[in-house]
């Protein structure tokens, strides 16, 4: 078999591992309803069970690319897909929901490994095939894209003909795949860190992990007010536990995230805050929409998942082109179109205060998948360009955790504008949010260069 070949291959199945993170983070919601009765819950209580593995995973990216980076790629790939199989094949015997929702914590923390991995072991599959790296990131750029769209409606699909089960038992064959494909045809990792456990785990700066992590969910928790009763009380926590953990990272050596460094290098700073902008307008649309259709419209959520495909359908069509015009332009230059159409989308947004006629709503959201894709691979291949090859683990998983800050911050705003109602007025008033979002990602996107 050819180096193509095999590279094609290895390819194909970090995408497919990469799609599990945003696929699990989608498909359980049409399952919310189930779970309340098979486990007699209330609404508060079971949306846990996408909270506990929102949190983890974004907490758990930069932990996990920090992993890669360190002791190798490919090995944290496979033992974080053997930790998916395991736990999703045990899942459907859990006695109550709290062990379900554990679970789903171990699958966030399996999952979560899969792109700082892919990102890491792009790097020498591109140096084997003798290609540009927009190809493979394209295409595992592509794979996040489709599964969290049409999360939902395989979700559904499985829990009406089998039940909420399915949702985790899909997984076991298909992490299973990855595993064998990776295992095959991706390249061995290079030489890593060795020495005694109590060494590693000596210069493994736990503290500093450890206080991340902790500022991270604590001020996530917050923003989510998953317990209002002590949302300033975690507020305040998660600000406490972040001044401590930039005392740290300042003075240990080797740090978890290399503080002085990341201040240095401008431009994955602003890859960092134009992705997070980016994906902040896009799910501004991506959760709002579903629900002003579904309220002020009416129309039946299978309708509303229906109408919601296009977005993804384009996406997917779009990526390719996407990546060659990054060949041929550069990243800058597609990732300031990508902006510009993104910022022209959002404020098309605004025909839906006077209708919600389905031709006009399939029209938007077809409209939106192009600069989804577009910033998405752009964004992306800056990230990768803007860090040298010994930190792009940890890079790619900051870079990920960006994507759930902006999801989270769109999910709060939504909550406040639709506090008085799901309405089309109201609506209008978010779509000026989008706009103003999205201006403020293309003045961050101007000021970004290629470091070379």
């Amino acid at each position: 078999m050819s180096n193509s070949s095999r590279n094609n291959l290895a390819v194909a199945g970090l995408s497919l591992g990469t799609s599990l993170n945003p696929l699990n983070s989608s498909m359980i919601a049409v399952a919310l309803v189930v779970l309340r009765a098979d486990f007699g819950l209330d609404v508060a209580t079971v949306t846990w069970v996408i909270t506990a593995f929102y949190l983890t995973s974004a907490a758990g990216q930069p932990l996990m690319g920090r992993l890669a980076d360190r002791f190798g790629p490919r090995r944290l790939f496979l033992s974080g897909m053997l930790v998916v199989a395991v736990t999703c094949a045990l899942a459907p015997f859990a006695p109550n929901f709290a062990l379900l929702c554990v679970a789903r914590v171990f699958m966030a923390l399996g999952t979560a490994t899969a792109y700082p991995s892919a990102v890491v072991m792009v790097g020498a599959l591109v140096r084997q095939a003798k290609v540009e790296s927009t190809r493979p990131l394209g295409r595992i750029q592509m794979a996040n894209t489709s599964a969290a769209a049409v999360g939902p409606v395989l979700g559904g699909l499985l829990v009406s003909l089998v039940g909420w089960q399915a949702l985790f038992l899909v997984n076991v064959p298909l992490s299973l795949a990855a595993i064998f494909i990776v295992r095959r045809f991706a390249p061995a990792d290079a030489e890593r860190e060795r020495g005694s456990a109590a060494e590693l785990l000596r210069s493994s700066d736990i503290p500093g992990i450890l206080a991340f992590v902790g500022a991270l969910m604590l001020v996530m928790m917050a923003l989510l007010d998953v317990l209002p009763e002590f949302r300033w009380w975690l507020l305040g926590g998660g600000v406490v536990l972040a001044a401590l953990f930039v005392w740290r990272e300042l003075r240990f050596s080797p740090p978890f995230l290399d503080l002085r460094l990341l201040g240095r290098n401008r431009p994955l700073l602003l890859v960092y805050l134009g992705f997070a902008l980016f994906n902040g307008v896009y799910y501004f649309a991506f959760f709002g929409l579903p629900q002003l259709l579904q309220q002020a419209a009416g129309y039946d959520p299978g309708i509303v998942g229906l109408l919601m495909l296009p977005l993804a359908a384009i996406s997917v069509i779009g990526t390719p082109f996407a990546v060659r015009a990054i060949d041929r332009l550069g990243v800058k230059r597609v990732l300031i179109a990508g902006v510009v159409l993104l910022v022209a989308a959002a404020g098309m947004m605004w025909l839906l205060t006077a209708s919600l006629a389905i031709p006009l709503v399939l029209a938007l959201t077809a409209l939106l998948g192009v600069p989804y894709c577009v910033v998405s691979i752009a964004s992306s291949q800056g990230m990768y360009v803007s860090t040298q090859p010994q930190e792009r683990g940890v890079a790619a998983g900051i870079f990920q955790t960006c994507r759930y800050l902006g999801a989270i911050t769109a999910t709060v705003l939504i909550g406040i504008f639709y506090g008085s109602g799901v309405n089309q007025d109201n609506w209008g008033l978010m779509v000026f949010v989008m706009l103003g979002l999205g201006a403020v990602a293309f003045v961050v996107t101007l000021g970004w260069r290629e470091q070379r």
